[in-house]
């Protein structure tokens, strides 16, 4: 009965043809979608009957947490992808490339080679290290209490600002698509959101992440190859002719329109490369396996996903280029893109496929957002709920129902939370958000979880001063840089000149954590160090020091 009333009420709030245009900021009438409000609903039917099924099944933290380990490799290697192809990587970087041309190859390339890093050194030990989050395993030998707060921190700040990303987003999706106000539109998603991770837990958000990846792969196929089609598959004249519309012409096929010194070159490398790694939403996706081969497969299966999406983008936003910014109809009385150039790849879409191909990929779109939502929210309750109040302030005596509690209060407190953001930062690039969620997950959680897996001589000292550091650097240096400064405190010029914060942070925290761990002499240090032994077997071979299967 609610599912229905809720259904009706999208129904009604969705066909408003009245809205203020985001622009001009005149009232206009726009045609109803039908086609799109109806995938929409059979999406969000379909999803809430995933929610309704997966929440019979929670009847434990681990069930909640992790869906009980019972996630196959390929499975959850599809749901990673479908929780890191995000509005970003689907709207934003479409619209850098259509904007900036090759450079948008900057984000697409960084964004992928963070998967290697985590195949490779990361996923085994982390499935046989840890529990639910990061956490349990930065703290596997270091001190419980100050690490856990530290790396919950780092994982609320990286959450809220991926969700940014997101809200902005699908605001700006339904406003194009409906007429609907973008403060209603972000408020709608925030409580499906809620609704999602609340009732459903791990075990709904991987089947909503794996629906909508095979949907987000199957119409960024089609589109892509409509492209092509229209270029017939000769990619010289899909560049030549797109660099003669181009009013920045050849500069477009150069790099250095978008990142113009060598400094912020490096900063947006190493954070999106390493800024992976340290993502809690994705991290915590490798304890939903049964064993660390499970988890080596879901990269593996994610990383040649997530690469083949990138190479869609590529192409989809130099079809762009070509077959909306020469149609009027895709502009308005300005002659900018309607809804901003975080839009052209839906207004592509309906280029290459007409009103039916719209309302799909607009459906595709939105499901794309509330998966990757559904995921952050789900990482950020795990670190309250988990990290902050069952292991610090229960001193990991929690009872299930206590903590459960807490999770689900904390869902709805991110909720709220997502809500402002995404209305605060309504007119910044989406891509560039995610980038600087990558600059803070690399300056703290990442250096602290990957020294604590292969460094013997970390001690919780140098940890908490060296995180600290990391993400002090982080906040402080994002916070003086154009984008908030500038952009959205209105200052004339930034203090910091740079828009990445990630090399210098990430310098700092390397710095404190070497330096402070190796002039630690206390006798707890010393007692940290002697067990990085047993937790490299464990983290090895899945078993204690003694040979018993850890749990």
């Amino acid at each position: 009965m609610n599912l229905c009333r809720l259904c009706v009420a999208l129904a009604l709030l969705l066909a408003s043809p009245v809205y203020a245009d985001a622009l001009t900021g005149e009232v206009e009438k726009q045609a109803t979608n039908w086609t799109a409000i109806l995938m929409f609903l059979v999406f969000i039917v379909g999803t809430m009957g995933i929610t309704k099924w997966a929440a019979k099944r929670n009847t434990s933290t681990a069930d909640y947490y992790t869906a009980g380990g019972s996630i196959t490799g390929f499975q959850n290697g599809l749901a990673i992808a479908g929780d890191f192809m995000s509005a970003a990587s689907f709207l934003g970087i479409s619209a850098l490339v259509f904007t900036s041309g090759y450079d948008g190859l900057i984000y697409s390339i960084g964004f992928l080679v963070g998967w290697p890093v985590i195949l490779f050194l990361m996923a085994e030990r982390l499935r046989n290290l840890g529990k639910f989050t990061f956490s349990d395993v930065a703290s596997y030998r270091l001190g419980q209490t100050q690490i856990r707060i530290l790396s919950a921190c780092g994982s609320l700040i990286v959450v809220a600002f991926y969700l940014i990303a997101q809200m902005v987003g699908a605001g700006k999706l339904i406003q194009l698509l409906f007429g609907l106000d973008y403060l209603v539109a972000v408020v709608l998603v925030g409580v499906l959101m809620v609704m999602y991770v609340m009732f459903g837990g791990m075990l709904a958000t991987t089947w909503v992440q794996i629906i909508k990846a095979v949907l987000l792969l199957s119409g960024a196929s089609f589109m892509a190859i409509m492209v092509m089609v229209a270029v017939d598959f000769d990619f010289s004249r899909l560049f030549a002719e797109a660099v003669a519309l181009h009013p920045k012409q050849e500069a477009i096929m150069s790099p250095g329109g978008l990142v113009s010194d060598p400094i912020s070159a490096i900063s947006l490398g190493l954070a999106l490369m390493f800024g992976t790694a340290g993502l809690p939403h994705i991290l915590m996706r490798f304890f939903t396996v049964s064993d660390a081969k499970e988890a080596r497969k879901s990269v593996f299966y994610a990383t040649g996903f997530i690469g083949y999406f990138y190479i869609l983008t590529f192409i989809i936003g130099f079809g762009a280029i070509l077959l909306v910014s020469t149609n009027p109809a895709f502009k308005d009385a300005s002659g900018a893109i309607i809804g901003g150039t975080n839009m052209v790849a839906i207004h592509l879409a309906n280029a290459v496929g007409g009103n039916l191909f719209l309302g799909f990929i607009s459906a595709v779109a939105f499901a794309t957002i509330l998966a990757v939502v559904a995921g952050l929210a789900l990482a950020g309750a795990s670190a309250v709920a988990h990290d902050l109040y069952a292991c610090v302030i229960k001193k990991g005596k929690a009872n299930e129902e206590d903590e459960m509690k807490v999770t689900k209060r904390t869902v709805l407190a991110l909720g709220v939370l997502a809500i402002l953001l995404g209305i605060a930062f309504e007119n910044q690039n989406i891509a560039f958000m995610v980038g600087l969620a990558f600059s803070v997950a690399a300056s703290c959680n990442f250096p602290i979880l990957f020294l604590s897996m292969y460094w013997k001589d970390l001690t919780t000292r140098g940890a908490l001063i060296g995180g600290a550091l990391g993400l002090a650097t982080a906040l402080i240096l994002t916070i003086l840089s154009p984008t908030v400064w500038v952009d959205v405190l209105g200052f004339e010029q930034a203090i910091f000149p740079y828009k990445y914060p990630a090399l210098f942070a990430m310098l700092a925290a390397f710095a404190g954590l070497w330096l402070f761990s190796v002039t630690d002499r206390s006798k707890t240090a010393s007692e940290e160090r002697a067990r990085f032994f047993p937790q490299f077997v464990r983290s090895q071979t899945g078993l204690g020091a003694s040979g018993a299967v850890a749990h």
